[in-house]
């Protein structure tokens, strides 16, 4: 057993905890086939690069690789250079393009699923941005994807949000961008509190009900174009009355970290695939309690699936953004990277005290692979707040 650890409350009282027993998921043997399953990843950054970490930050290739093939080993599928990454937040477009290159030659070479975003990113927004230009930046992302031989991901985009005058610009956009591709693409509708520049998208600003018939209305007209959509709402209710209107063949892949165990257990009438941040902290867990879903013992499924929501709901809580600080800390704590550092700085985005309590809940959800590594890990971040045993 670790050692107990002092950890802080908010304003500053201090408690001991010791963490539990290490859990224990596996490897499968063989892969889940009831469900797919994206992982987005996030990306280790090079704590030794001489460079401004806030704006030039490098990525150290090695570690960001390997978490890769942890995921495949367990087998997720990859979503490369998504939110997660830091997209937009850190990871530009330009280090993107290296990330993009570089995880679709490594999932060559292990039969690894991956799919990769594609977005505007390198358009910055401003009064002078009309759609072709949104067109043009949107074209140049997609073929480089494609011309890596991977399947894309088509990311929401601020620049399309900040100049659009109503649906149907939405609809000229996408709908001359999914005219291109070479092969379906996943859609991705993310929720303005993952990013505030992404409020009002699909032009209706006061009514989310108008902008789903909208994304409906855009995929009915691509359909064959499209794999699936993911959203990221945060809303059960809302995806689930989405799914039930997808034309047939079109996927829903849920990207809601606050409910996802029920929307990919689904009901009598569909379920949802995933594509989730959530997944790259909780790997083990996700994979296991999928192979129990294709056996179909939803016992199983559902008592490891729960303990994990509280530490998902924890790690995405507002400002729901800065939840990679929370994904990067678990992997930090379980030996999957050797430090807390973040590109852009972003290690600093949450207080001390929602660390500990990430911890805990981790420990509880069984995630802590070796909780004597993960205290011994945890004590410097605390003495960087002024806690010492």
């Amino acid at each position: 057993m670790a050692k107990s650890l002092l950890f802080p409350r908010a304003g500053g009282a201090l408690y001991e905890y010791a963490p539990g027993k290490a859990g224990s998921f596996g490897v499968p043997a063989k892969p889940f086939t009831g469900r797919i399953a994206f992982s987005a990843a996030h990306v280790v950054c090079d704590p030794f690069a001489d460079a401004d970490p806030l704006h030039h930050a490098q990525i150290d290739w090695n570690s960001t690789l390997a978490y890769r093939h942890h995921l495949w080993s367990l087998g997720l599928a990859v979503a490369e250079a998504m939110d997660t990454a830091q997209r937009g937040m850190g990871l530009d477009w330009n280090r993107s393009k290296e990330l993009i290159r570089a995880s679709i030659a490594e999932a060559r070479s292990v039969g690894g699923k991956i799919a990769c975003g594609a977005g505007t990113d390198h358009l910055l927004p401003g009064p002078s941005v009309t759609l072709a230009d949104v067109e043009a930046a949107y074209e140049e992302q997609v073929g480089f994807i494609e011309g890596e031989g991977g399947q894309v991901i088509l990311m929401a985009s601020r620049a399309l949000a900040a100049c659009a005058k109503g649906p149907e610009d939405y609809e000229r956009v996408y709908g001359r961008i999914l005219g291109q591709v070479k092969q379906p693409v996943i859609l991705h509708w993310l929720g303005d509190m993952f990013d505030p520049a992404l409020a009002g998208y699909w032009g209706c600003k006061d009514d989310p009900n108008e902008a789903m018939d909208v994304c409906l209305r855009v995929i009915r007209a691509n359909a064959d174009k499209i794999d699936g959509i993911k959203i990221s709402l945060l809303d059960a209710g809302k995806e689930i009355k989405m799914r039930r209107l997808l034309p047939e063949g079109v996927k829903m892949y849920t990207g809601d970290d606050f409910n996802y165990p029920e929307l990919i257990k689904g009901d009598e009438q569909g379920y949802s695939h995933a594509l989730l941040g959530i997944f790259d902290a909780i790997a083990p867990a996700a994979a296991k309690a999928l192979h129990a879903l294709d056996a179909g013992d939803l016992v199983s499924y559902g008592a490891i699936m729960e303990p994990t929501v509280a530490l998902s709901r924890h790690i995405f809580q507002k400002p729901t953004y800065a939840y990679k600080t929370g994904i990067v800390f678990m992997a930090y704590l379980n030996g999957r990277q050797p430090h807390f550092r973040m590109i852009g700085g972003a290690e600093g985005a949450r207080s001390i005290v929602h660390l500990a309590e990430l911890f805990v809940l981790a420990d509880r959800a069984g995630l802590l692979a070796d909780p004597e590594l993960a205290a011994e890990r945890m004590k410097p971040v605390l003495a960087l707040a002024g806690i010492r045993p």
